[in-house]
């Protein structure tokens, strides 16, 4: 699908113009240094020449290895359009990668690709499913690794720390000359890019498991035997991948990294503005101490220099870890701050490399796990299906406690799978196994290899199958919230998606005006922070592909944009020239407008957005921990405050949809 990015014609424009705020905050990346003309003009030259490359390649059969040519134009195209050369010693190195394209097009072109064979330090890159973007990552390849080698070996995951001049370009030049630190010689070190600098968060985690992907469709990786650690904002997202996905990895560590948002970053200090309701409970989707519990499922290693600020969170997280009855493996690097010390770098690396010599348990006899969103719903054996409610605790106390006998406790859940992983079942095959329940005892289904079962509860009441099915029927309101289809607004942007413009004329210019800044800065916002170009089609052009395999972003209102105008009867909002009614909220449409999520009336395994990007604003982006959702499932936007660094407009109500997505009882 070819994508467009240019704005409305003039004729469609609204004829109001709509100004966002002056950016006062500290902005990432920063305004680069100016390019010398001749530097420019030979950049241009080589990227021209690779572009040309790349597009004979895409028409032959070499798509596999093609991202690994194309993350160098991107880096290069990206630091020159977009002015994001920091330092005058870039220019050159751009120059060098442009070249080391041209060679790998030129190898790949003649089927000789030398670096799918080589070892050491590599860039690679894949093509992204959210927004068709070619993102890069760092591999080191053991030395002793041979093309055709099928032995499964450990894979370690390390995510970087904050460099708000860490663009692509400087990105894959410290890779290019990547060393082994952590991981042991016979192993993979993956290196996450993470679109830029986002602590692994939205689509930045999602890359975490498309380059992690990538790697297995390339090499043997040992499933069993997986790393994940960082430093610094890497750190941040060493808690968060271990609280959040506990039953992947073979051992977590985290050194130097924040937790949580509230504390680290003093939302309730004096003289700032306290975060609106909806905006602090979501804190939650990100917030490790709450889920502390989690860390019981994996050994993690936690680290930080004596005399380091960031200790605080060391501190935080070893207190919540307590509080579940959990023994912190937390190391102190005495007389330092915030770097690792080499002695205790040593121990940590020791105990990391005994982890994984052990390897994760995929069948443990114990697991108890807590979420509060169904984004998070997974540890090994028990898959949480659905919630009484979003954004509350809720846990599973799971037991294998012998062969033919589950002990769950619950609280909170509606509906969970157990599902046991490949190779015989270790339940006695005479009987199907007693299941108990909330002290509530059920029979499975009969024992065979990977069983399963699912379980619900309905007024109280515990039962076997599933209630609430895996696809919805928004006619007969029996769509419920489930895994990647539960909100928030964010939540549209971690898997495929649209921007379907308008191309009608608004029903209110003030409304089109509004509709049109936003949507320009959700597609510079999304270049900045997530480093993609948001992939952009006209109302008259959505297919039925489109429908079927993307989460659509629809701007504008019912006037000027014709799939909104399609869709709007199922939406559970009216939507006049003169009046929008969201649930209970009534308001004016010549100045109001409504931003929300909502399962896409015409794929209900899918998202519609009206209005809204990522909500994180720019000034949000002075600290990766302030980069949480800003508005829930829906919003009620009075477009007479004109948007902020931190606002799309006044905010007159906000909130969540219930678990079937109906608007809450009051």
């Amino acid at each position: 699908m070819k994508s467009c990015h240019l704005l409305l014609p003039l004729a469609l424009a609204p004829a109001l113009l709509f100004a966002q705020a002056t950016p006062t905050s500290k902005q990432a990346p920063p305004l680069g240094i100016e390019v010398p003309a001749a530097d420019a003009t030979e950049l241009k030259a080589g990227l021209d020449t690779l572009g040309k490359d790349i597009e004979t390649l895409r028409k032959g059969s070499t798509a596999p290895a093609l991202p690994d040519v194309e993350v160098f134009h991107k880096a290069v195209r990206y630091a020159l359009q977009y002015n994001e050369f920091f330092k005058a010693p870039e220019i050159a190195v751009a120059k060098a990668e442009l070249k080391l394209g041209q060679q790998r097009a030129k190898e790949l072109l003649d089927g000789k690709p030398s670096w799918t064979s080589a070892t050491g330090p590599l860039v690679l890159g894949y093509t992204s499913k959210i927004d068709g973007s070619v993102q890069p990552y760092g591999l080191i390849v053991p030395d002793d690794w041979k093309p055709g080698d099928k032995t499964p070996r450990p894979l370690y995951l390390w995510f970087h720390g904050r460099g708000d001049t860490l663009s692509e370009v400087n990105f894959i030049n410290s890779r290019l000359k990547g060393k082994h630190d952590f991981s042991t010689p016979n192993a993979f070190e993956l290196h996450l890019y993470g679109r830029y600098c986002n602590a692994s968060k939205f689509a930045g985690e999602t890359d975490c498991f498309e380059a992690m992907a990538d790697v297995q469709r390339r090499y043997a990786i040992d499933p069993n035997r997986i790393v994940e650690m960082g430093f610094s904002m890497g750190g941040a997202t060493g808690w968060h991948m271990a609280a959040h996905y506990p039953g992947l990895w073979a051992v977590g560590s985290s050194g130097a990294g924040f937790a949580e948002t509230a504390i680290y970053a003093k939302v309730d200090d004096p003289g700032k503005v306290p975060p609106a309701p909806w905006e602090r409970k979501m804190f939650s989707l990100y917030d490790c101490p709450p889920i502390a519990a989690n860390y019981g499922n994996l050994p993690f290693i936690a680290y930080s220099g004596e005399l380091d600020p960031q200790k605080q969170s060391g501190a935080l997280m070893n207190k919540a870890m307590e509080d579940e009855g959990l023994k912190t493996e937390w190391l102190i690097g005495p007389g330092v701050g915030h770097k690792y010390e080499p002695e205790t770098k040593k121990e940590l690396s020791k105990r990391i490399d005994a982890y994984v010599a052990k390897g994760r348990d995929p069948l443990p006899t114990h697991i108890r796990f807590v979420t509060f969103s169904l984004r998070y719903n997974q540890c090994k054996w028990i898959t949480l299906d659905a919630l009484e409610q979003q954004w509350e605790k809720s846990e599973i106390d799971a037991k294998l406690v012998d062969e033919g006998t589950f002990a769950i406790k619950t609280r909170g859940i509606a509906e969970f799978t157990i599902h046991l992983p490949a190779g015989p079942a270790p339940l006695d095959k005479t009987h199907p196994p007693r299941v108990v329940i909330d002290e509530q005892e059920l029979v499975g289904p009969a024992v065979k290899e990977q069983w399963h079962a699912t379980f619900h509860k309905m007024n109280g009441k515990w039962s076997l199958g599933e209630a609430f099915p895996g696809t919805a029927d928004l006619g007969q309101l029996t769509t419920h919230k489930r895994h990647g289809l539960q909100g928030p607004i964010d939540d549209a942007f971690m898997d495929s998606f649209i921007f379907v413009r308008p191309t009608g004329k608004a029903l209110n210019d003030k409304v089109g005006a509004w509709a049109q800044s936003e949507f320009d800065l959700a597609i510079a916002g999304w270049r900045r922070v997530f480093r993609g170009d948001a992939r952009v089609k006209d109302d008259t052009a959505i297919t039925a592909d489109d429908m079927a395999n993307a989460n659509l972003v629809l701007w504008g209102d019912p006037g000027s944009n014709k799939v909104l105008a399609k869709l709007l009867p199922q939406l559970p909002i009216q939507w006049t020239k003169d009046k929008l009614t969201m649930g209970a909220q009534s308001a004016g449409a010549a100045d109001h407008a409504p931003i929300l999520i909502f399962p896409n009336p015409a794929n209900p395994n899918r998202y519609v957005v009206v209005n809204s990007g990522f909500t994180f604003r720019m000034g949000s982006r002075v600290s990766n921990s302030l980069q949480t959702p800003k508005l829930p499932d829906w919003a009620l936007i009075d477009l007479n405050t004109p948007p902020s660094e931190l606002w799309p407009g006044k905010v007159v109500e906000a909130g969540f949809f219930d678990e079937q997505w109906r608007w809450p009882k009051k």
